[in-house]
């Protein structure tokens, strides 16, 4: 079966997690979009892996792992996480690594271009996390990007990259930042590539070849639903379609090659940098970051939290078609005594279930609370998911009948060993 993992919330809802765990019955996993502005983390026999444009596969020996068309690859980025990884026991061959040369490359300007436009937003900045992920998308829509497959050809390579140093040069002049040296860039970009080159490869032949002999296809997506750039809280989104549909156009493979889209989402929700948060909540934000959770993997910010949103976890499902529910951290909530679930919006009086995309109304949307018991107990060490509490097995009945799709799996820790497997009905 063929599964595409897909976030349903502001990113960061565990999807490495589920990921890693549907990758033992997996034969290729593959990322569609994004760069190394997410993070996900994979935790397994207490070693704990950070992985950014790496797909969580990479882990398992004998997978296959693939950076398709759809993501935006920071050489230099790539390679030190390449090292990282491998310093940590893991071995990372050509075979085990394939990299689109339709990819995309972030050049070292690229990231000082997000400073210079967050600067420029002032009061109205997106909250990006500066690794250039924008403009590169920015230069691939323009039509004036640089492709992997680009730099086979030195001599136009170098033209290009000295032509888009010039120009980010200029932007980059009128906010005082940092100017850059187009052979410098040039020397970094190539010292990296030069290392990536035997990864490097057309991916679409053999993911075809792949799906046709009947392999078994895992797509990773990054961030989530509500950062898509058509379907997110715009414009305070990423620069890709962080939804199921991404992960075809990102990967070169048609819909019907898909035959399952696990959508993922905590047990509550949290967000990270700028934009709307309806149901954020200073006491469980203060709460779990006193745990020591919800830092951001990639930049280590604190997350801001907040109850469960089942009017954007609806809208999830709707759009990325949502086969099965995996619902990380529940585990974040054991301590409480009541449970907040928002059901829907009041906007000027009127009641909304589904997000609008007028951004102004976002202003004015004050949520719609039901409450349910919380379970009062240690859930760690559940390992079925019949073992779980009554109250817990009752509240993720509940966010599954308000999201219209059914609870797959539940993650009661960040270990591998602690997803439980949902019965189906």
């Amino acid at each position: 079966m063929n599964t595409i993992i897909t976030g349903l919330q502001w990113g960061d809802e565990g999807k490495g997690k589920i990921v890693d765990y549907l990758t033992e019955t997996a034969d290729v996993v593959i990322r569609g979009q994004g760069g190394n502005n997410a993070g996900h983390t994979v935790i397994t026999g207490g070693t704990k892996y950070v992985l950014h444009l790496l797909p969580s596969g990479i882990i398992w020996d004998s997978k296959i792992n693939v950076i398709g068309n759809g993501v935006v690859v920071d050489p230099v980025g790539l390679v030190t996480e390449i090292e990282r990884i491998e310093g940590q026991g893991i071995s990372i061959t050509p075979d085990k690594l394939l990299i689109s040369d339709r990819a995309h490359v972030v050049l070292p300007c690229h990231k000082e271009l997000d400073a210079a436009r967050e600067a420029a937003l002032g009061e109205q900045k997106i909250g990006t996390t500066k690794r250039g992920i924008g403009p590169t998308y920015a230069d691939k829509i323009n039509r004036c990007g640089l492709r992997m497959a680009d730099l086979l050809n030195r001599e136009f390579a170098c033209a290009q990259i000295t032509r888009r140093v010039a120009e980010a040069n200029e932007v980059l002049a009128k906010f005082d930042l940092t100017l850059f040296d187009a052979d410098q860039v040039i020397d970094e970009v190539y010292t990296a590539f030069e290392r990536l080159r035997p990864h490097i490869t057309n991916t679409i032949p053999v993911l075809h070849e792949a799906w046709k002999s009947g392999k078994t296809l895992l797509f990773e997506g990054a961030q989530g639903t509500l950062l898509d750039i058509d379907f997110g809280t715009y414009p305070f989104v990423t620069s890709s379609n962080t939804t199921a549909g991404g992960s075809c156009t990102g990967t070169g493979l048609p819909p019907t090659a898909i035959d399952a889209v696990v959508g993922v989402c905590k047990a509550y929700t949290t967000r990270v940098g700028s934009g709307p948060f309806p149901t954020g909540d200073e006491g469980l934000s203060d709460y779990l970051h006193g745990l020591g959770r919800e830092f951001g993997a990639t930049t280590g910010r604190p997350r801001g939290c907040g109850w469960l949103d089942t009017v954007l976890l609806r809208f999830a499902c709707m759009v990325n078609g949502v086969t099965g529910l995996a619902v990380t951290n529940v585990d974040g909530l054991d301590a409480y005594e009541t449970l907040q679930i928002c059901t829907a919006y009041d906007i000027d009086g009127t009641l909304h279930t589904l997000p609008l995309a007028d951004r102004s109304a976002w202003d004015r949307a004050v949520p719609v609370y039901e409450s349910l018991p919380g379970w009062k107990c240690d859930t760690t060490a559940c390992t079925s998911y019949e073992q779980l509490p009554e109250r817990a097995k009752s509240y993720l009945a509940r966010l599954a009948e308000l999201c219209g799709a059914p609870i797959a799996f539940v993650g009661v820790g960040p270990d591998r060993i602690q997803t439980l497997v949902a019965p189906q009905a």
